[in-house]
């Protein structure tokens, strides 16, 4: 493992398509964020240029809980850690729990998972606290858990790959506040931040709020819900019914998603913009196509590769980043032409894939 600070590494993934070929493809050395000390909230943050192991030294058995496979961002996250096990040369098994709402069923499939024989897990965490009881009944027998992209806020993990949602949703935040500064006319914003209680969704909102105190900018009260694209339409068409004053909607990649086609029927395009957190590949092409202003993109291939890899290394015994996640960057209608899809979304025409067998 190399450390670089203050690296200037362009990204480096390489277009792949589903199946044997993509374990392959040489997706690093990658520009990263290394949090000290880790798992800390407010840790400092260093620079660093991440590399994985070259393969595995014995097939593990890893398995994979994701809250749910409805939208395109988990289906990325699910083609980087398919992507990384085929390329280390592991055995994967990925389970979803079918929502935000779905914390036992969740629990359950972590618990399954271990009795199955896992030697790892890698969590996408339902609820930031919810999950700590089985986390370290699971640690607690000596199997590694790692948490991916959501955040738990358990100190009995050995590895965080993710982002700050701090970070994204002030980045989001920003924007808006740059573009109306105080002083300037306000704007009101209809916010979306996802699924109450989870714990990227808390940081994001604070880190949001925090970006725009101060500003132009009037901020209604966040709406919650699941992120499955009926429950985050239906928050859209309600806001805008209720306030026709709103200029922007800002808020998960799936409710900047739905609230595209709510914004033409509605003859709104040009009185109302669109603005995500995180990005998907109907946000990026969204944003392609001038429907959604801008998002700031984490990488979630990215993050799902480095969390099985810091799961192979916990596994081998090898030196290893225990908190670290891809560097943060916003692409929006300037820029979107110069950023290549592959680095941060999956191939086009990618399905899921729940098992890899080595």
């Amino acid at each position: 493992m190399k450390l670089v600070l203050n690296t200037a590494s362009a990204l480096l993934v390489s277009v792949a398509l589903p199946g044997a070929a993509l374990a392959q493809d040489a997706w690093f050395p990658y520009p990263a964020e290394e949090v000290t000390p880790a798992f800390s909230t407010d840790g400092s943050v260093a620079e660093v240029t991440y590399e994985p192991l070259a393969a595995a030294e014995k097939p593990w058995n890893i398995c994979v809980s994701f809250p749910h496979m409805k939208d395109a961002y988990w289906l990325g996250v699910d083609y980087g850690v398919v992507a990384e096990a085929e390329r280390l040369g592991v055995n994967l098994n990925v389970v979803e729990a079918g929502g935000y709402t779905e914390l036992n069923t969740q629990i359950s499939q972590i618990e399954d998972c271990v009795a199955s024989g896992a030697d790892a897990v890698i969590v996408g965490a339902i609820s930031f606290d919810g999950l700590n009881n089985v986390i370290g009944e699971v640690a607690g027998q000596g199997i590694p858990v790692i948490d991916v992209i959501n955040g738990v806020s358990s100190s009995e993990i050995a590895a965080k790959s993710l982002v700050s949602f701090h970070t994204m949703g002030f980045e989001t935040g920003k924007y808006l506040a740059e573009k109306h500064p105080a002083g300037s006319d306000p704007v009101t914003v209809g916010w979306f931040p996802g699924p109450a209680g989870a714990g990227w969704v808390e940081a994001a909102n604070t880190g949001f709020l925090a970006a725009v105190e101060g500003s132009a900018v009037t901020v209604l009260e966040p709406r919650y819900g699941d992120t499955g694209k009926e429950a985050q339409l239906k928050l859209v068409e309600d806001v805008l019914q209720a306030n026709p004053e709103i200029k922007y909607i800002a808020g998960t990649a799936v409710t900047a998603e739905a609230a595209q086609g709510v914004i033409r029927e509605r003859g709104l395009k040009g009185e109302v913009d669109i603005l995500a957190f995180y990005m998907t590949p109907g946000v990026y092409t969204g944003i392609q196509r001038g429907f959604i202003t801008g998002a700031p993109a984490d990488s979630m291939v990215i993050q799902g590769r480095i969390a099985v890899d810091q799961a192979v290394r916990v596994l081998e015994g090898k030196e290893y980043f225990k908190h670290v996640g891809p560097k943060i960057f916003v692409v929006d209608q300037d820029n979107v032409k110069d950023v290549a899809r592959e680095n941060i979304l999956p191939p086009e025409g990618f399905s899921p894939v729940f098992s890899v067998k080595k």
